[in-house]
């Protein structure tokens, strides 16, 4: 066994942002999710939380309040996540993976976008949408969007783990030696694949934080697509309200003078670019997020398109895992 193989078949299980496949990164993260230290982690979350939220409600209003408490309990349990939970690995991964194949990104993307933008631009141009959108002040619909992200995240942990069910099946001898080939772990698979004809369901069965951990990584993945697609919704909405929406459409639609944003931002916008458009912008790009969340795990050909190319990398990683544990001197049907 040698040392300088599983060091370099971590580093490959951590630049897959697989963390959770190697050991000592699991054991920290195992201690991290222990009792105790979330009961504290949650409590000064909770406390972070509540002490932002009355001091800015007493500041701003309840609504301001009830967004930066949120805020406030997020970041703190976020920050968490990132430094103890190595969440940050994964994330790497995700930001590496999605801007390295923005090629592949477009073409999936565009099936939904036609029809979300045809759907969303009538609602644009819709009183009723900017006379509710429009009076929600920056706490109210900083809330709004935290609770369509919310519900967008767990309605994706409710169906990701679906998309794994065939990831840990029975591994075949040839099959493993493929799935390693151009890893620092081929060696190791093929000396596997010499001693056993098949490899059986235990020894590729995921449990526990690495079936975590693969979950993770489908969860960030689609949540960065999910959040471009948003932002390129917001950008599309501001620039096609300050060309086709005239200020006085807009002032009577929403029924009171328009905050002209043209003398912060350039004077090119005129009155044009007001707040009420980034509010209206910002609310549609939240539930356009939502809305292609639920498309993306619901259409069954984007599923094939997007998630086949994201299962092949894992099927890929859990049989290099089998190699991994038989490096570290486990028999090849161990589960660590």
């Amino acid at each position: 066994m040698s040392t300088d193989e599983i060091a370099a078949a971590e580093r490959w299980f951590v630049g897959h942002g697989l963390p959770y496949f190697v050991d000592h990164h699991r054991a920290a993260v195992a201690e991290g999710l222990r009792r105790g230290r979330l009961l504290g982690v949650l409590a000064s979350a909770a406390l972070l939380g509540t002490v932002a939220g009355v001091a800015t409600g007493l500041w701003l209003g309840a609504a301001a309040g009830i967004g930066a408490g949120m805020t406030g309990l997020g970041v703190l349990l976020a920050v968490y996540a990132v430094t103890t939970l190595r969440a940050w690995l994964i994330v790497g991964w995700a930001v590496r993976r999605t801007f390295g194949s923005l090629g592949l990104l477009l073409p999936l993307v565009t099936r939904a976008l036609p029809l979300l933008l045809l759907f969303i631009t009538f609602l644009f141009i819709n009183a009723e949408v900017w006379q509710v959108a429009a009076s929600l002040d920056g706490g109210v619909l900083w809330v709004t969007v935290l609770l369509f992200g919310a519900i967008a995240v767990g309605f994706l942990l409710t169906r990701l783990p679906e998309e794994l069910d065939q990831v840990d099946d029975d591994v075949e001898a040839r099959q493993l030696v493929d799935a390693c080939a151009g890893t620092p772990l081929e060696a190791a698979a093929r000396r596997i694949a010499e001693r056993v004809d098949r490899v059986g369901a235990v020894d590729a069965e995921v449990t526990g934080l690495q079936k975590a951990n693969l979950v993770l990584v489908l969860l960030v993945a689609q949540a960065l697509q999910v959040l471009l697609l948003s932002i390129a919704v917001f950008g599309f909405f501001l620039i096609f309200g300050v060309v086709a929406m005239a200020p006085e459409v807009v002032g009577t639609w929403t029924g009171g003078d328009l905050h002209a944003l043209g003398g912060v931002v350039g004077s090119w916008t005129g009155d044009r670019l007001s707040l009420e458009l980034v509010r209206v912008s910002t609310f549609l790009a939240a539930f356009s997020g939502l809305y292609f969340t639920v498309y993306a795990v619901t259409d069954e050909l984007y599923r094939r398109q997007f998630f086949s190319t994201v299962i092949r990398e894992l099927e890929r990683a859990v049989s290099a895992r089998v190699a991994y544990r038989a490096l570290l001197g486990e028999a090849p049907g161990a589960v660590g």
